[in-house]
Order: C-alpha cells, then sequence, then structure tokens
C-alpha cells in the first residue's frame, strides 16, 4: 500500500478541481519550456561538438599538409654550400640541361645559362632545334664521349647535317674556371648544294646580373661581358667561323639580339617570332640567297620578364666550325685562349685519359669486346653522365585525394634523367639503377646524387617519386602527372646504388645519410604495411575500375602490370616485399658500419628473408609461382560501350572502350607469370637450396613463358594479358616487353646463383650465359641500326620501343658487358 501511495502522489488532502485545472495547465508550459530548454542545450552542445570535430578535422588537414611541404629536420645529406663554385669546382659548370640538345649552366639555382639553336634555312623557315623532341625527327643524336666533370663529345644528325657538339673546361680562379665550345657542321650524301645554315648561340640570365653586348662593326655581336653574383666578371665571346681542318676564316653573315627573357621554357618560341626573312647571305663568288635573321624588337607577351637573353646569330655554308669561349674574371690569364690549336690539342688530351680510364675501369678490351662495341658503351655510358642535370624549384604535392594541391619546399636536384627528350627531369626509382653506372665510373660523383635525392624527404619520410622542379622541366609534363600524392612511394633502388657505395665511401657521408635512410625505411613501413605482418601492399593504385583493363600501380614502378583486378586493403604485393627486406640488409649493413644498433634492422631482414614466410605469403601452389595476392577476377576484358543516341542537331558522342568482369572477384593469387613473379630471385631472397628456384628458373627459360632471343619478357607469353592494352588510350608497356633494369637485376642475381654451392648452381650459370648473350647482341644491334638506346625492347623482334633516346637504366648494358655485379 505504501508502495502505491507513493506512485499516486501520498495520502494528504485532495486538490479542489480549479486549483487541479490550474496546475495542470501550468505543468505543461514548464514542461514545454524544460523541454526547449534541453532541446536547446543539446542542439548547442552538438554545435559545438561538430565545431569541435570539424576544427579538429581542419587542424589534422593543415597540420598534415604543413608536414607535406616541410623538410625532414635531420641534418642535410648534402653539406651546405658544397655544391658551390670554391666548394666544387671541378663540377659548378656543366651540361645541366639535359632537355637541350646543347648547352651548359652553373649548378647553382639562379644559373647563368647558356645554349645552342640551330635552323636549316628553307622555303618557310624549316624547323628551328633547341630542346630535345622526338618530333623533330633527327636519325641519331647523343654523347659519343662524355666524363661526367671537364670535356665532352656529342654528334648530331638532322638529315642530311652533321652537327658535332665539342666543350671543354680548365680550372682556375674562384667561380669553376672556363670553358670554351666548338661546333662543327658539315653536310653528307647529298649531290645538291645544302641549304644555309643558322647557329644561335645565348646567353641568359634570370634577374640577376648584367649583360653587355661588345659589338663589332655595329652588326657582329662579338662578345657579352656580364656580372652576377654566383661567378663575378665574365666575358663570353663568339670567334669567327673557320673552315674545317683549318683556321682560314669562313663567310658568314651575323646577326643579333637582345630581349627580355620570357622565362628559358619559352626561348624556342622567342627566336622563332622574331625571326624575319628579309636578310640576304651574299657570299663571294656564290649567288645572293635570302634567309631568317633575328630582328629587333624582341620579346614575347605573357609573364614578366625574367632578365635578359642575348643571341648570336652566324649564317654560312656548311662545311664550317664555330668556337665560343667563356673567360672567368677571377681566373689567371691563360698564355693562350682555349681555342683553335690549343683546343684541338686539349681535347685529344682529354679523349684519350678518357678511353684509358674506361678501359681501366669495365675492361671490355680485354674481355674480346670489338672496337664498335668498345664506342657503343662508351657511348651509353656517356649518354648517362651527359644526361645528368640540375634543376631547381617546386613541386606539386596533395596530401590526400581531394585536398587543395600546395607548392612543396624550394628544393635543388642533382641528377641522371632517364631520356633527355622524354623524360628530361628526376625519377626516384630510376635513379636507382642510374647510380649503379654512374658509381662504377665515378663514385664522389654518385655520392652527391644519392645526397641531393634523400635531401628531397619531407618530414614524414616520404620522397615524391617523379621530381618536376622548374619551368623547363613542367614544359615537358603534361598536366594529370604534375601532382605528386603524398601516399605514393616508388622501389627504393637508392638502396641498390648505396650498397654499392658502401664499402669505400667515407664515413661523414653515411653518418650524413644514416638518419635519412631510417626516416624513409620508417615511412615505407608505416604508409605501405600489407593487411598481415611482414606483409606489404603499394598505395594509390588507380581508382576508376572500370576504365582499366587492369588498374595502374605507378607507385610500384611497373605501372600496368598485372595485379589484382580490384583493388582492396586486402592486396599483398611480392615486389614491394622484397625490396623492403633488401632495405632492412642494406641498413643493417650500414648500421654496423657506423656502430649504430643494427639488430632491429638484421632482425626486419632476417625475418623478411625466411623463405617459410616469403612461401606462405607469395607462393601460389596453383601457378607454381610466386605471386601478389588480393581481390582478383581472372575473367576481366575491355569492350565497347556505345552511348545512346544524341539529342537532334548534337553531334554523336564516341564510343568507348570499359571494363567488363565477367566473374566476380575473390581473394587469391593473381595468375600473372612475369617480372613480379621474378622478385624473390632478382634480389636473391631466395635461398640457393630452395625448392622452388627450379621451378622459376623453368619459368624464367620457358619460351612460352618468360624467355625470348633478346632478354626476359616482362610478362609470360601464355598470360591472358601478355601485350594488352589497359585502356582505349594506353598501349601495353609492361606486358611483354623486354626491360634492361629487370634483366640486369637478373643477370646478377644467376651470377650469383652460378657462384654459391647449391643443386641449381649449374642451371643458373647456363641460363646466365645464355641472357648476357641474347641481351648485349640485342641492345647493341637495335643501336648501330637506329642510332639510340630505347626504354624498352619488343621481345618478338628485338626492336626498340618506347622512347629514344633512353640512356637511363638501358646503360646497364655495360655493366652487363664488363660482368660488374
Amino acid at each position: 500500500m505504501a508502495g502505491e501511495r507513493r506512485r499516486r502522489g501520498g495520502d494528504g488532502a485532495r486538490e479542489r478541481p480549479r486549483e487541479r485545472g490550474a496546475r495542470r495547465e501550468r505543468e505543461p508550459r514548464e514542461q514545454r519550456r524544460g523541454r526547449g530548454r534541453t532541446a536547446l542545450v543539446a542542439a548547442a552542445a552538438a554545435l559545438a561538438a561538430a565545431g569541435a570535430l570539424c576544427v579538429a578535422a581542419q587542424w589534422s588537414r593543415w597540420s598534415a599538409a604543413a608536414r607535406l611541404v616541410t623538410p625532414h629536420p635531420a641534418p642535410p645529406a648534402l653539406p651546405p654550400g658544397s655544391t658551390g663554385a670554391l666548394a666544387a669546382p671541378r663540377l659548378f659548370w656543366g651540361t645541366y640541361r639535359p632537355n637541350v640538345y646543347f648547352g651548359m649552366k652553373t649548378r647553382s639555382p639562379r644559373a647563368l645559362v647558356t645554349g645552342l639553336m640551330w635552323l636549316q634555312q628553307q622555303e618557310g623557315g624549316g624547323g628551328l632545334r633547341h630542346t630535345c623532341e622526338e618530333s623533330d625527327g633527327l636519325s641519331r643524336y647523343g654523347w659519343l664521349m662524355h666524363d661526367g666533370e671537364s670535356f665532352g663529345v656529342q654528334e648530331i644528325r638532322d638529315g642530311a647535317l652533321v652537327l658535332r657538339t665539342e666543350f671543354l673546361k680548365r680550372p682556375g680562379g674562384e667561380h669553376g674556371g672556363d670553358w670554351s665550345w666548338r661546333v662543327t657542321a658539315r653536310v653528307e650524301n647529298t649531290t645538291t648544294p645544302p641549304p644555309l645554315l643558322s647557329l644561335f648561340f645565348y646567353v641568359a640570365t634570370d634577374g640577376q646580373g648584367t649583360l653587355e653586348p661588345q659589338l663589332e662593326n655595329g652588326t657582329r655581336l662579338a662578345a657579352v661581358k656580364g656580372t652576377t653574383q654566383e661567378l663575378g666578371h665574365f666575358t663570353l665571346s663568339f670567334l669567327r667561323p673557320t673552315v674545317l681542318s683549318s683556321e682560314d676564316p669562313k663567310h658568314a653573315s651575323y646577326n643579333w639580339l637582345e630581349a627580355p627573357s620570357p622565362g628559358l621554357h619559352r626561348l624556342t618560341e622567342l627566336v622563332r617570332s622574331s625571326l624575319s626573312p628579309r636578310s640576304v647571305f651574299s657570299a663571294p663568288g656564290r649567288p645572293r640567297r635570302r634567309f631568317f635573321a633575328l630582328s629587333p624588337p624582341g620579346g614575347l607577351p605573357g609573364d614578366p620578364p625574367r632578365g635578359r637573353v642575348l643571341l648570336h646569330q652566324v649564317t654560312l655554308e656548311p662545311p664550317a666550325a664555330v668556337e665560343v669561349t667563356f673567360e672567368s674574371g677571377s681566373a689567371a690569364p691563360a698564355p693562350v685562349p682555349l681555342a683553335g690549336a690549343a683546343f684541338s690539342a686539349a681535347l685529344a688530351r682529354h679523349k684519350a685519359t678518357f678511353q684509358q680510364r674506361f678501359e681501366a675501369t669495365f675492361g671490355l678490351a680485354g674481355k674480346g669486346f670489338t672496337a664498335p662495341q668498345q664506342r657503343f658503351a662508351q657511348a651509353a655510358l656517356s649518354e648517362v653522365l651527359g644526361g645528368i642535370g640540375y634543376f631547381h624549384g617546386h613541386s606539386l604535392v596533395q596530401a590526400a585525394p581531394g585536398e587543395r594541391a600546395v607548392p612543396g619546399a624550394e628544393a635543388a636536384l642533382f641528377t641522371a634523367v632517364p631520356s633527355r627528350s622524354f623524360f628530361p627531369r628526376g625519377f626516384l626509382w630510376d635513379e636507382g639503377f642510374h647510380q649503379l653506372l654512374v658509381a662504377r665510373w665515378d663514385p664522389a660523383l654518385s655520392r652527391e646524387v644519392v645526397a641531393h635525392w634523400l635531401d628531397l624527404m619531407n618530414a614524414e619520410g616520404w620522397i615524391p617519386r617523379e621530381q618536376i622542379l622548374g619551368d623547363e622541366a613542367r614544359a615537358k609534363v603534361p598536366p594529370e602527372f604534375v601532382l605528386q600524392r603524398s601516399e605514393t612511394a616508388n622501389p627504393p633502388t637508392l638502396l641498390l646504388a648505396l650498397e654499392r657505395l658502401l664499402p669505400a665511401a667515407p664515413r661523414p657521408f653515411l653518418q650524413r645519410l644514416f638518419p635519412r635512410l631510417l626516416a624513409w625505411y620508417a615511412w615505407l613501413n608505416r604508409t605501405q604495411a600489407g593487411p598481415e605482418p611482414l606483409s606489404f601492399r603499394w598505395r594509390g593504385r588507380d581508382a576508376e575500375h572500370e576504365r582499366f583493363l587492369n588498374p595502374k600501380t605507378l607507385a610500384s614502378g611497373l605501372d600496368d602490370y598485372p595485379r589484382a583486378s580490384h583493388p582492396s586493403p586486402q592486396e599483398r604485393h611480392l615486389d614491394l616485399y622484397c625490396w623492403m627486406a633488401l632495405g632492412a640488409r642494406v641498413l643493417a649493413a650500414l648500421a654496423e658500419r657506423l656502430g649504430e644498433p643494427a639488430e632491429p634492422f638484421r632482425a626486419t631482414a632476417q625475418a623478411l628473408s625466411d623463405n617459410e614466410l616469403l612461401e606462405r605469403l607469395h607462393w601460389a601452389p596453383e601457378l607454381g609461382a610466386f605471386a601478389d595476392y588480393g581481390n582478383h577476377s581472372a575473367a576481366v576484358a575491355l569492350r565497347w560501350q556505345h552511348p545512346a543516341p544524341a539529342a537532334p542537331g548534337q553531334p554523336p558522342a564516341a564510343p568507348q572502350l570499359v571494363r567488363e568482369v565477367r566473374e566476380a572477384p575473390r581473394l587469391r593469387f593473381v595468375d600473372a607469370l612475369g617480372y613480379v613473379s621474378l622478385f624473390p630471385v632478382l634480389l636473391q631472397l631466395l635461398r640457393p637450396d630452395s625448392p622452388r628456384l627450379p621451378a622459376v628458373l623453368a619459368a624464367m627459360r620457358s619460351e612460352r613463358q618468360l624467355w625470348s632471343p633478346f632478354g626476359l619478357r616482362s610478362l609470360a607469353r601464355d598470360s591472358a594479358f601478355y601485350l594488352r592494352r589497359n585502356t582505349q588510350h594506353d598501349p601495353p608497356y609492361w606486358r611483354g616487353s623486354v626491360w634492361l633494369n629487370i634483366n640486369y637485376l637478373a643477370l646478377r642475381a644467376l651470377h650469383g646463383y652460378a657462384s654459391t654451392a647449391g643443386p641449381q648452381r649449374e642451371r643458373a650459370a647456363e641460363l646466365y650465359r645464355e641472357l648476357r648473350h641474347n641481351l648485349i647482341t640485342n641492345v647493341y644491334r637495335q643501336h648501330a641500326d637506329s642510332g639510340f638506346l630505347w626504354e624498352h625492347y619488343s621481345d618478338s623482334s628485338g626492336r626498340g620501343q618506347g622512347c629514344r633516346p633512353f640512356a637511363g637504366w638501358t646503360a646497364l648494358v655495360v655493366l652487363a658487358m664488363a660482368e660488374d655485379y
């Protein structure tokens, strides 16, 4: 009863009806006001919470963006000031503009820039040559000799015209010394009078310093006297042309132009817009001929000028030679200028020294290679060294998809480039292969390149995979490829080069590198981790699945190599697993050399080298091969999708190729036998006595799978993806062609297995001999036939494919010839 009374309000006196009615009216109003206040408070709290979350999210995004563009706090790998004229005079001037046929600059952010253009005078003006372009249709061009420091000889064939560009440097003074050029021109295999040839020599500043033209007779630009902060006073002299093989004068017409510089990326446009056909060439005893000449005023609309440019035009009838000399004001006057006979004598000495050094380094004559084969190898090395460039600027980076792109930190990069015509900029995974060759020729030069790359690292430990620094570099890149995303890694191939450099590298150099290498490896370990312990997954695969036969994996460097058909967090990528094992191995060796704790890296290397773990994660019994794992369907194809009929009066939409999935994907090993399948052998994780090694070697030698007469193909011939397009506009890339970088790793691995006791020793030695012969023979033959090293080679004909010239990793053929692994 007591409980019942409490629920009813107790035993007190009853309220009168009117009081009860008034209270009933008050209670709902108070309850409504209370509920309203509660709702208001709740809404305010929710709003505050949402605001806090929003602020937190904004802060998180801001913090991520800030760290994205903040350089790594470790001391720089390259000591400050170590690349300047006083600290490193031998490398201050160089052919550091690989994107032009011939030019030089200083290794500094605000460089004085020099270069060459030429024009074969024809009806309508002909084609002005300046930057290396495949569309120019040159039959060949490239360095025949280049030591990476003091001299170079290049041959350029433009139709019947043969140009030879030569440069020499002479040390002295406090600003990198003096240098001289000689450009010779002749015409081959022609029965008609050759067209007039105009050579354009230019010098440009970026806004600092002065350029003063020195005129002769008011018409010929005889010299330029200048001053810049980095070079002090200097004189650039344009000597009169001479007849070949003598110093007799050659008749020429002269024009010159002084103009605001629109930027290096627009110099060709500036010259082209300044040409007028009103000038007349009148050589004694020869008919008068009109030609296109520079005519002031010069200039281009658009951005504000970035400095000054002076151009000297020499128009003549080949054959002829023209020389240019640069004299530093701080260098002691030489007894004779580096020109004429003095230039010829010095060049002969440099050539002889280069050939002796080349043989001492690579020993090709001792291995029985013919003189033409040795010259080919010298040219391959020289193209890599002559393709080293100096770049300065900002990358365009993005913290996450959908976030605003921002300029990265100001950066400088001294690096080789894969291709002077198509890829004249730095690529992270290419550079490790480049430095395998450079490190053999000049370890100190290679150490500088490696240090430059590691100094690009941001606060997180990320290095952008493609370096597009400065206007000249950006002018060669389609806009959609300029942006670098911070989730995207690249294979740490610099560790291959470091492994080669490690035994003889100076201790201070290694100490400067060590913290950055730790940060890089930690970033890879953290951001590219896979779904299981000690598994790894490349991030950043293509998201628009319906467009691709197989979504690309640009991070891996192998672009369209087939991976799981449906990207997912469950993927395990075999090649990345092997790269991480290599990284742990190199870091363990480096830590031991420096007396740093090596056990964590040694333990990681040992764990990743455990063949039982490797098999559990990546051996596919149903394929009899190592493989990736992921959400995969083997039944995919591209088919034409025809759009709906267009509205009246509208043009019909074009059909498109889209992906069709004929069988639902499931978690499984990816049935794509190719380069990725070989990585446990390529990076020598597989033990010599492994029961899986025979199957891998068999796949390598199988003509139905990876073996071709020209090298190992990138994807098995019996694969469903072999030579298949990836989209309507993307032809096959890593789907059958022969690539030199992976073939070099295969030779290195086979050489290692052939030198180590094990049941497959003789088999590995046999494969090594055959593969090395096939590879060298084809690359040499294609170079002899086409004049170029190529990006990759057809597995059916051996013919060069992709872009050219592509010294880059294709020049590893030199190490294969030398059997230097």
